[in-house]
């Protein structure tokens, strides 16, 4: 799995670096087929005094990408709201590639005469 993590108007510190890889870790679990994963942490400023934390996840596994972002006023909460969305998404992908099409024996047996 390639992981990039990359700050925008931010520094990735040594601890945001860590704290993202332990969030990754749930994802993983669940589906192991990942192949990159791109993590941009930025600071936007909307207001004079008010600023938006935002992260974004771009995950390719097989067959398909999924992005997710995540914005509010907290680093830390905006990467775990953006890891639980991130999880339900890869649940939901991994739920659709899976074959749920079992056939019965009624079914095999109808072209048997």
């Amino acid at each position: 799995m390639n992981l990039t993590i990359s700050g925008h108007h931010l520094e990735v510190t040594p601890a945001l670096r860590e704290y993202v890889l332990t969030k990754l870790e749930r994802v993983t679990r669940h589906f192991d087929q990942v192949v990159d994963v791109t993590v941009l942490l930025t600071v936007e400023k909307l207001k004079e005094k008010e600023r938006r934390q935002k992260a974004e996840v771009t995950l390719h596994v097989k067959g398909r990408d999924i992005f997710v972002e995540q914005a509010h006023e907290d680093l830390y909460a905006a990467i775990d709201q953006l890891m639980d969305k991130l999880d339900r998404q890869v649940v939901r992908h991994k739920d659709r590639t899976q074959d749920h099409h079992h056939a019965t024996a009624k079914r095999a047996d109808v072209g048997v005469q």
